[in-house]
């Protein structure tokens, strides 16, 4: 029964915080090839300004969070010597720092063995210069924390659908307008300073950028940059986006060269951000029951009291064994797509090559999992791209409690995690990945017990 006093809490972290921004915008004639119907080798141009933004939580042993606006580690070699540089310069363990992929399909290719094709001699440069940026940004939010917190809630937006559509029995990747209704979760955190000032605004959601194909010849954000651009012109802090559990979700018009439609679907998901905000009670407040009030009927009367304060900060990292499926050899894939678009063709075998390379190295992998208590909240990441399950599996284990849940987030393992159904349905995903039915269910195991862990040992 409800009380006089009682309250109605906002999850928050308290803690020295930090905040930096590098732009990574590539030159123009950089490889950006990431479609196999491209006709194309080189970008043309940005459409928007490409960033990375670093967030530094605590100070004692911080952890560092890197927002990246980047399309997909296709070599391990590739993400840890972005990953190690950052964290030798900066002196960090491995679970204190996340860099986090926001996965435009529309950004340069982000993989070194490509530097003899056409654009990929500018590939090496740019991720020496990504590293740099992630050292730089990194060092001065840890240098510029300062005391503040982060009030989290809960909005909606229904930019992200189901993109698994079964058409004359064959399955293909794309809406799917008979699929139950998709995760519409977006988690946001406002990040203020001591007196109140908007430092920050952290945007987690989950729906592939892939409004942008290979008709857009210009990198981008994809619908990432409109949003975060709204996003800011509101708030006067910079905006975080960091990309959920989606490896089945999509927009539902997708597939374009058309910028416009990726700027729309950025304002729709930037409008539901600012709406969850609007709701917020002012920084470091929630409400409590303080008084009734007697009218034409007694009124309940809720009023914004200080929290208190929510200040632990933990880390793990841990590792999921994961069994393989029986992999084709790269010959047997090159008999298989033989009557396809040769540079479709191209495009899948590079794919698989790289898959294989540094990850798949046994009959079994050891997949990582990055876990974070910060104060209420809690981050999961991992490098692959997980069903949209793993998010909702999380949240829903853990109610009232801001779940963050992140693929393509470090390495190795840039592999897909579908669901069991997936498999059984011949879908894209469940073809394309090296790992075996059931990986997703340890996957979600695992990550529950992190969590479980993590705040078990903070009490």
């Amino acid at each position: 029964m409800t009380a006089l006093g009682a309250r109605q809490a906002v999850p928050h972290t308290d803690a020295a915080i930090g905040i930096a921004r590098r732009d990574i915008t590539p030159p123009a004639g950089i490889r950006a090839k990431n479609w196999g119907p491209a006709d194309w080798e080189r970008s043309e141009g940005a459409h928007r300004p490409m960033t990375l933004t670093a967030l530094a939580v605590g100070d004692a042993e911080p952890v560092l969070l890197i927002a990246v606006d980047g399309t997909w580690w296709r070599r391990v070699d590739d993400e840890w010597s972005v990953r190690s540089r950052v964290l030798d310069a900066l002196g960090l363990r491995d679970d204190q720092l996340m860099i986090a992929l926001s996965h435009t399909h529309a950004g340069p290719v982000l993989c070194s063995a490509d530097a003899d094709l056409d654009g990929g001699d500018l590939i090496p440069g740019y991720l020496d210069g990504l590293a740099e940026a992630a050292t730089d940004a990194g060092r001065e939010a840890l240098q510029s924390a300062e005391p503040a917190s982060i009030d989290w809630t809960t909005g909606r937006c229904s930019l992200a659908a189901d993109r698994e559509l079964d058409l004359d029995g064959r399955a293909l990747v794309g809406f799917n307008p008979d699929a139950e209704t998709a995760d519409d979760t977006v988690l946001v955190g406002r990040v203020s300073a001591a007196d109140g000032t908007a430092l920050a605004t952290i945007v987690n959601y989950a729906c592939h950028p892939t409004t942008l194909a290979w008709q857009n010849r210009l990198v981008s954000p994809d619908y990432v940059g409109a949003m975060r651009e709204l996003v800011e012109e509101q708030t006067g802090a910079a905006c975080l986006f960091l990309q959920g559990a989606s490896g089945e979700l999509a927009p539902r018009e997708q597939y374009t060269g058309d910028l416009g439609v990726a700027d729309r679907h950025g304002r729709a998901l930037g409008h539901a951000v600012l709406s969850a905000l609007d709701l917020l009670p002012a920084p470091a407040h929630e409400l409590e029951l303080s008084a009734v009030v007697e009218s034409g009927a007694p009124l309940a009367m809720w009023t914004e009291t200080r929290q208190t304060r929510s200040d632990a900060i933990a880390t793990s990292r841990d590792a999921v064994l994961l069994d393989l499926a029986p992999l084709p050899t790269i010959e047997e894939l090159e008999e298989r797509w033989a009557d396809i678009d040769p540079r479709s063709r191209a495009e899948r075998l590079g794919r698989a090559r790289n898959l294989r390379d540094g990850y798949v190295l046994g009959d079994r992998v050891e997949h990582p999992v990055w876990t974070w208590l910060l104060g209420d909240a809690v981050v999961v990441a991992h490098p692959g791209e997980a069903y949209s399950r793993l998010q909702r599996t999380l949240r829903s284990a853990f109610p009232g409690r801001p779940v963050v849940v992140m693929n393509l987030t470090n390495g190795p393992g840039f592999v897909y995690l579908p669901t069991r159904d997936a498999y059984e349905r011949g879908a894209y995903q469940a073809w394309q990945t090296p790992l075996a039915p059931g990986s997703l269910d340890r996957l979600e195991e695992a990550a529950v017990s992190a969590i479980r862990t993590i705040i078990e040992e903070q009490q």
